[in-house]
């Protein structure tokens, strides 16, 4: 399945399902409103609003970037989360809570890199690994910045 053109000359990649909008499936981060699950949606607009980041979708997948680093991704399916993370906290963390956190695949285990499966992370927990994530990639003084933008943290 290829690329397909939508208005104003954006490319977004064909879902699986023949759709040609990632959110016009129903995919597996659709929910009703009021839930506490955390989705896709819930960090996609925090991801594209962080300074020197823009998300981009590389074999149907959406990610989000700084320069060429990537700093969060998704599943095809929309289900988990992978986002940077300190190499020497990530087996604590996957230890502490193994329902919620895994190691990614053997061959990224070099990587600053955690998995989460989104169902059991609430929307506000999902933001801020995306912004601990971002920290990760860009120069310590826009992450200063940000903080003094944000002192109650992310949305």
């Amino acid at each position: 399945m290829g690329d397909r053109t939508i208005s104003a000359g954006v490319k977004r990649p064909r879902c699986r399902v023949a759709c040609y909008l990632p959110r016009s499936c129903g995919s597996a981060s659709s929910r009703p409103p009021g839930s506490d699950v955390a989705t896709v949606e819930d960090v996609r607009w925090l991801g594209s609003s962080l300074e020197r980041s823009y998300q981009v979708y590389v074999r149907g997948r959406l990610k989000f970037r700084v320069k060429q680093i990537v700093y969060v991704a998704f599943s095809l399916d929309e289900t988990e989360m992978g986002f940077a993370f300190p190499k020497e906290e990530r087996a604590a963390l996957v230890a502490a809570q193994p329902h919620r956190f895994h190691l990614p695949r053997p061959s990224d285990l070099r990587f600053n890199w955690v998995e989460a499966d989104l169902a059991t992370l609430d929307p506000a927990e999902a933001r801020e690994f995306v912004v601990d994530a971002w920290r990760m990639v860009v120069p310590k003084k826009l992450s200063r910045a940000y903080d003094l933008a944000h002192p109650d943290g992310p949305g």
